[in-house]
């Protein structure tokens, strides 16, 4: 009887310590998600008031109503700037900046997709070589090499356009990396072998197989690459030398309202910045579900 009642108290003592910890984990959690949303917010709410109320009030919690106000100011040249030339147009931000975000990743996650499956399914003899290579690749920042590209991309008469933008998004070494690491832990090389004996060719069963299988690493990889090349303004502004505001994509329009003293109205500035993250925070929603999921399973070696 003593021996129940002591187990019975360690029971409990340890059901106390688990909850006791749960709530911690979880207050932390929430701390968290509020200093990572709190920017957020901010612009957002601060995309709704006027240029006078953000000086002389400072942080509200509150939305204003002058949205529709900065939206207007934003999209007329004169109001925002005086005599400055027109250098924001939300349309023709979106849409440059969605071709290249768009194709870049399909090209990146496709590809880099496929050079992991070969990597995995395939024996050949320089393939520690190749996977050594792809990692060092890696470690290159690429401001190290842009000077010489943007040289090469002259001389081939490739730049001004969005070719150079889109193109190298094909060799994309840390989503090989990620893709890589994912199907080590979860991707059954038998399953390829049963697809050849029944006659499957090779692009083929990593089309109908092994892409639906790599659907949770292929999102998580998605939602990076759309943000890395949406909020690219470092490349595009290297090569995008006529500076035509039909060429301009986001970045390049929110760092001309930034960066312009002849923009004051700082009501303006946040709607600029506010429209520029809209699609990343859409794009985010859709595919966070995969996040989770295929990050831990990418971060482990089976």
């Amino acid at each position: 009887m003593a021996n129940e009642n002591a187990r019975s108290m360690r029971e409990r003592e340890y059901e106390r310590k688990i909850k006791a910890q749960a709530i911690i984990r979880f207050i932390v959690c929430v701390i968290i998600t509020i200093i990572c949303l709190f920017p957020l917010f901010i612009i957002f709410i601060n995309a709704t008031r006027s240029s006078n109320d953000i000086i002389l009030q400072g942080v509200s919690f509150l939305p204003g109503d002058y949205l529709l106000n900065n939206i207007g100011t934003l999209s007329d040249p004169e109001a925002a700037f005086g005599s400055y030339v027109m250098t924001y147009n939300v349309w023709y931000g979106y849409m440059n900046s969605l071709i290249i975000a768009v194709s870049s990743t399909v090209l990146s996650v496709f590809f880099s997709g496929l050079t992991a499956y070969g990597l995995t399914v395939y024996d050949f003899k320089m393939k520690k070589i190749a996977t050594t290579f792809i990692l060092a690749v890696m470690m290159v920042p690429t401001q190290v090499v842009s000077t010489g590209f943007l040289e090469f991309m002259i001389r081939i008469k490739l730049y001004d356009n969005y070719i150079p933008l889109i193109l190298p998004a094909i060799a994309a070494p840390s989503v090989v990396f990620f893709i890589l690491q994912y199907m080590k832990a979860s991707f059954p090389v038998e399953i390829v072998e049963a697809a050849r004996i029944d006659g499957c060719g090779e692009f083929m069963t990593f089309i109908r197989i092994a892409i639906p299988m790599l659907k949770p690493a292929f999102a998580v990889q998605a939602i990076f690459a759309f943000v890395a090349s949406w909020n690219n303004y470092y490349n595009p502004s290297m090569l995008l030398l006529s500076n035509k505001l039909e060429q301009r994509t986001m970045p390049m329009m929110v760092a001309s309202i930034l960066g312009n003293d002849k923009c004051v109205d700082y009501g303006v500035r946040y709607v600029a910045v506010a429209l520029s993250i809209l699609p990343i925070i859409v794009i985010y929603l859709c595919l966070s579900k995969f996040i989770v999921k295929g990050v831990a399973l990418g971060a482990v070696k089976g």
